[in-house]
């Protein structure tokens, strides 16, 4: 006899949990329900299918868009950095105004916990130059002709330093190796498999480059090493190399250089004698960089005089001090960029005194010797000689840089630390009069971060709708299962089993299908996974997708919580039909029987 004592059910005068009856009953009835010709079994093995679909698609669907969004944000990330850096007036970090290097900031943001580096880098846009190539074709008149023809293909070169974290390229590299910078300035360079094939070079060639300063150049780069990323979009905007080279092409900085006119200083100081010329040599001062409005001081304090006029007597040095300004030209030099030094050397041979009458050649302009052995020019009067040796400013372009890239050690962390970081820079004038903004990868690659967020609704949608079907399947398995044993539920009843109790049993039954059907859909989904994981059996177009085959990305967590929260979802959803069972009366269903 059947009797409840507290919490546990007595078959005999052993006690037993009171779950164990329900379990009981439930695998004692599960093989003939699964195995049996009744009309319960095609439905039952449809709803353990319908479950190991919904795991199959869930599963391979999570994977394949967490590999998605790591592979395709690790990528991105490589050829940028999770924050950067650069001046508030500034909107692509492509095209940034220079920043001076030695910011107070880069140690602070360097020791703040999470941040994995900091380090600045420069952008400049070039033109590459392909190799010749000759192409053949038909007149209209029917006369074979050949052509030798050059491509340009346009993209940009990232200037970073020698620490620079090259762990990203190094994975994708393809042939050759690193670029190596040392004290020198390199003009070696990294560049994408893609451009290398459009250019028509390989490692160790030299590539032909244009760019545009105050005048157009030509410039030449070694081709380094070669990568392939799979992501074309970026591989084949990117060239890397020598910061120093970029800092220069860049024209950061001021730079200061010292020229000769090609005509004399003409005046006539005595009044007593108005035909009597004085002429002196002209200097001028050539600048360029900073902001563009420069002051010069040859030695008597900042002007606007680009022009120093002499007639030497001795041996003499020339001194160029030039710096740029804010409408003011006697601010104080800290408040504008950093200033240059530029030196004309000049020696006297003959008459000291002699006026500085120098001979013109025929077309009207100053008459100059080079001696290419010392480097030095000269002019000449009747009775002196004049030699002079240009010595140009340094430049003070190492001083600047195009911004600072920021990478975070936890990608979570990411709009955390930009926020931190933007507090600690944002619109703070520096030391140097500078305002600065801190953008993050998500702001400068809005259109690719947008896109990737969409996948998550989609795959919210996926799961949603697989776990529906499933539970659609197994609720119209669950209600077979009780309408075709409804004289078994009335024989329950009659013993003392309440309807929760006989619930139970029904609920535990479905677990155990679920469970068959999960154990079917993680053997077939992982076995998907695994396979495209290392064999790459699904390729993809990189002009589409970024990606040259379909990433897959298994976490652990994620397998955890989708099992769990199938069975979970699927068994709770299943109290409903089964309340089913409620309705039917033990009399009815036994003296049907």
């Amino acid at each position: 006899m059947l009797f409840r004592q507290k919490s546990f059910v007595y078959f005999s005068r052993k006690p037993v949990p009171l779950l164990a009856f329900e379990y009981f009953i439930s695998r004692r009835t599960l093989k003939s329900v699964v195995q049996g010709k009744k009309v319960s079994r095609p439905i039952v093995r449809i709803s353990i299918y319908s479950i190991a679909l919904a795991v199959i698609v869930n599963l391979v669907t999570l994977a394949v868009v967490t590999g998605f969004q790591q592979e395709v944000r690790q990528k991105v990330k490589g050829f940028g950095a999770h924050i950067f850096i650069m001046t508030a007036s500034d909107y692509s970090i492509f095209e940034s105004d220079p920043i001076r290097k030695d910011q107070d900031f880069v140690e602070e943001i360097a020791a703040i916990e999470g941040v994995k580096s900091i380090h600045a880098v420069g952008y400049k846009p070039v033109l590459f130059q392909s190799k010749k190539e000759e192409i053949s074709y038909q007149l209209p008149s029917g006369k074979d002709t050949t052509e030798t023809q050059q491509n340009v293909f346009a993209t940009v070169i990232k200037g970073v330093e020698d620490s620079y974290d090259w762990s990203f390229f190094k994975k994708h590299m393809v042939e050759g190796k690193i670029p190596e910078f040392g004290d020198s300035i390199s003009n070696k360079a990294l560049i994408s498999k893609k451009l290398a094939d459009d250019l028509h070079f390989q490692t160790g060639d030299t590539v032909g480059a244009f760019f545009v300063r105050n005048m157009p150049i030509k410039q030449n780069f070694i081709i380094s090493g070669i990568y392939e990323t799979g992501l074309e979009e970026f591989d084949k905007k990117f060239v890397l190399g020598d910061l120093r080279y970029v800092q220069v092409l860049n024209d950061w900085g001021i730079h200061a250089l010292i020229e000769l006119e090609d005509t004399l200083k003409t005046d006539y100081p005595y009044e007593d004698f108005p035909n009597i010329p004085y002429r002196r040599l002209a200097f001028r001062a050539n600048v360029t960089g900073g902001n563009g409005y420069h002051r010069y001081n040859w030695g008597r304090g900042f002007s606007n005089n680009k022009f120093h006029y002499i007639c030497p007597t001795n041996d003499t040095i020339i001194q160029l001090i030039a710096s740029d300004h804010l409408g003011d030209y006697y601010a104080p030099i800290e408040t504008t960029a950093i200033p240059d030094t530029a030196y004309v050397k000049i020696s006297i041979e003959g008459e000291p005194y002699a006026p500085c009458n120098c001979e013109m050649d025929e077309t009207g302009e100053l008459k100059r010797e080079f001696d290419p052995s010392t480097g030095k020019f000269s002019v000449s009067t009747p009775y002196k000689r004049i030699t002079y040796e240009i010595i140009p400013g340094k430049g003070q372009s190492h001083h600047y840089v195009g911004g600072f890239e920021v990478n975070v050690h936890d990608w979570e962390r990411l709009d955390e630390l930009h926020e931190k970081i933007d507090q600690q820079v944002s619109f703070i004038p520096s030391p140097h009069n500078e305002q600065l903004k801190v953008t993050s990868i998500k702001e400068n690659e809005n259109d690719i971060f947008v896109w990737l967020g969409f996948l998550d609704i989609n795959v919210i949608i996926i799961l949603v709708l697989m776990i529906i079907i499933g539970i659609i399947n197994m609720g119209s398995a669950l209600l077979v299962l009780i309408l075709i044993r409804s004289n078994f539920i009335g024989i329950l009843k009659s013993i003392g089993a309440t309807n929760w109790k006989i619930q139970k049993i029904f609920l535990i039954q479905a677990s155990f299908l679920i469970g068959r059907g999960m154990i079917i859909g993680n053997i077939i989904g992982l076995g998907i996974c695994f396979a495209q994981k290392w064999y790459g059996i699904i390729p993809l177009d990189p002009k589409v997708y970024y990606l040259n085959q379909v990433p897959i990305e298994l976490n652990f967590w994620h397998w955890l919580f989708l099992n769990i929260g199938t069975l979970l979802v699927c068994v709770l959803a299943l109290t409903i039909p089964s309340r089913v069972i409620s309705r039917i009366s033990p009399v009815k269903a036994i003296k049907f029987n």
